[in-house]
């Protein structure tokens, strides 16, 4: 001890003796190096001393921090306790002791001192905030400097060490990185012990109306506690009709510019108080101080902000009334704002601006408080990127000037006939067939029926060489579109169509569609014209425009009359053609719908 006493006393940087004392009180094992034991052997003589010297102190009178003289490395006078605390400090840093040494000895400091003399101390805490936020020194020591901070701010008054109280505050937001859950508040607890007390009975000679008062007052609690504020409570109605008579109180006495003027916000400021007085007999001056009106509004801006915040759950949401309700009497407080002097209009905008600032911690504080720190990118050196060049391609990059150089080997690449080559239907519907067969075991949902992309493939290649399997999509789906000699013959007689279905079913609606032509025909006729003569060429004519070339036009006579005979040969021929030409006609639609003119109207859903 006696040893860092003679330290204490010598000149010049602690650079140049602090390894030295070390090692003469210590001995250790390591020149550069204390061990854990021999950590903890400094420690307890450091602390030792230390608390002589602040005894030594109180003792002689003198603050703690200017207690003794010594001489600092810039030949300036400085007392013991700090030259003492550099020493340490120089040790910390360059890891020649334990890191988080320093930090006890403040935190020992602080509390055998006064809170006068804790002022000096934080002071010098303060100057030495960049060294002590090194990140070897703040991974050690960072839960001792929060400790004690905290018990600073539970020895100082809120009312009276306003200012103290913001400095360990300002301190703690510098010195613990954005990101510290420490200090964010997760939960967003309120601090429900900030009791605001004023008279419940009124008092002799009150000359402002009591109930206003009690009412105004009231306010605070809500103020203090805005989660108990919820849609299902009562307390909601009690709040908005207390808000109502106050803010309907504010407007009926607005405060002129002379007022405004007449307070001066600047002194004010320098002589804040954290809150308040309550005295009844205060409450009528009070009405007309700007700053306390902005106060209370600042206050209701607040709530509704914080009502309205996003990330809760939905019992917690506002219910759409209550939406309705905040909004109405936020465009009041805004406006009793805009109009409170002096500069009203300048003081709503910065408000609104804090506020919408504030919405992002809370996102921020919904998300999980994300670190928001990033890694510095590593510098490459000069050398590195000269070395690596990047190659120039002649048509951009290395795909592209690989294939221009395809093509001027071999110009016949794109025409060649083995580029593309679409597979034969039979080989193409072979997969769905093994997949049909019950035999083979496949579940349902590995069935190549289920790809979109297969069954369309397939639809447009049966389209073109398989036109009678494709007709066969309509009754069956997908399935019925395979070729019947893949299938096996338990499947296949499923899908077997009948004999004639298909032309029988085209002759009855070709039926269906000319009778009501012949019904309309036959009404359309005016009555002069309905003999027998007429008819009969009116048949004549429709029977060769039907199918000219197939009803044989050489059996009728050259009078244009055929015989009866003729005439029912005609008409049997004349079927016979029609039906043939509508089977051929479906065939060509159905194959332009797969190739492409109306792809549209495929439906795909069918499939499977």
């Amino acid at each position: 001890m006696e040893v860092f006493k003679r330290a204490i006393l010598q000149p010049g940087p602690p650079e140049s003796f602090a390894l030295q004392t070390v090692q003469e009180v210590v001995k250790p094992q390591k020149q550069t190096k204390l061990a854990q034991d021999e950590n903890q052997l400094l420690e307890n003589i450091l602390r030792t001393l230390l608390q002589e010297l602040v005894s030594s102190a109180l003792q002689s009178g003198e603050q703690i921090m200017m207690y003794g003289q010594s001489i600092d490395d810039g030949e300036t006078t400085q007392g013991h306790i700090p030259r003492l605390l550099d020493i340490v400090l120089y040790l910390c840093e360059r890891e020649h002791v334990e890191g988080g040494m320093i930090f006890q000895l403040l935190e020992d400091l602080t509390e055998m001192s006064t809170m006068r003399n804790c002022k000096d101390i934080f002071g010098y805490i303060e100057s030495k905030q960049d060294i002590l936020g090194k990140q070897e020194l703040f991974a050690r020591g960072k839960l001792v400097m929060l400790r004690t901070c905290n018990q600073l701010l539970r020895r100082l008054s809120k009312a009276n060490d306003v200012v103290f109280c913001g400095r360990i505050l300002m301190f703690l937001a510098h010195f613990f990185p954005l990101s510290e859950r420490s200090a964010v508040n997760i939960k967003g607890v309120f601090n429900t012990s900030n009791e605001t007390k004023y008279e419940k009975d009124p008092p002799d000679g009150l000359s402002i109306d009591f109930n206003f008062y009690k009412t105004f007052w009231s306010l605070q609690e809500y103020f203090c506690n805005p989660a108990s504020l919820t849609p299902t409570t009562a307390k909601w109605q009690k709040f908005t009709s207390s808000l109502t008579i106050v803010l309907n109180t504010f407007e009926a006495q607005p405060l002129s510019d002379e007022e405004g003027d007449a307070n001066n916000l600047e002194e004010e400021a320098s002589n804040f108080s954290i809150k308040y007085l309550t005295s009844s007999k205060l409450m009528g001056l009070e009405l007309k101080d700007p700053s306390f009106r902005r106060h209370v509004l600042v206050q209701c801006l607040i709530l509704f902000d914080y009502l309205r915040a996003p990330g809760k759950n939905e019992k917690d949401l506002p219910s759409e009334s209550m939406k309705e309700e905040i909004k109405s009497c936020e465009e009041r407080v805004k406006k009793l704002l805009e109009m409170t002097p002096p500069k009203g209009k300048d003081f709503l905008h910065k408000i609104e601006h804090i506020l919408e600032r504030e919405k992002n911690w809370v996102w921020w504080k919904r998300d999980g408080c994300p670190a928001f720190e990033k890694q510095p990118l590593e510098k490459k050196t000069v050398q590195d990127v000269t070395k690596k060049r990047r190659p120039r391609w002649r048509l951009g990059n290395k795909e592209l000037s690989q294939l221009w150089k395809w093509s001027d080997q071999n110009p016949n690449a794109l025409t060649d006939p083995q580029r593309v080559r679409t597979p034969a239907i039979m080989e193409y519907w072979k997969p769905l067939a093994e997949d049909m067969d019950v035999s083979a075991g496949i579940e349902p949902e590995y069935h190549r029926k289920n790809s979109r992309v297969y069954c369309w493939k397939g639809l447009r290649f049966s389209a073109r060489q398989d036109l009678d399997g494709f007709s066969r999509f309509t009754d069956h789906g997908i399935e019925g579109v395979v070729p019947l000699e893949l299938l096996p013959p338990d499947v296949r007689s499923k899908y077997q169509a009948k004999p004639n279905d298909k032309s029988k079913r085209a002759k009855k609606e070709e039926m269906k569609g000319a009778a009501p032509q012949l019904e309309e025909n036959q009404i359309a006729t005016p009555a002069s014209e309905v003999d027998g003569e007429g008819i009969r060429a009116d048949f004549e004519s429709s029977a060769v425009q039907m199918d000219a070339d197939a009803t044989g036009t050489g059996n009728i006579s050259q009078g244009g009359t055929p015989t009866p005979d003729e005439h029912q040969k005609q008409s049997s021929d004349t079927d016979v053609t029609q039906e043939a030409g509508q089977l051929e006609a479906d065939a060509e639609v159905e194959a332009g719908m797969i190739d492409g003119e109306t792809d549209a109207e495929v439906d795909l859903d069918a499939v499977g």
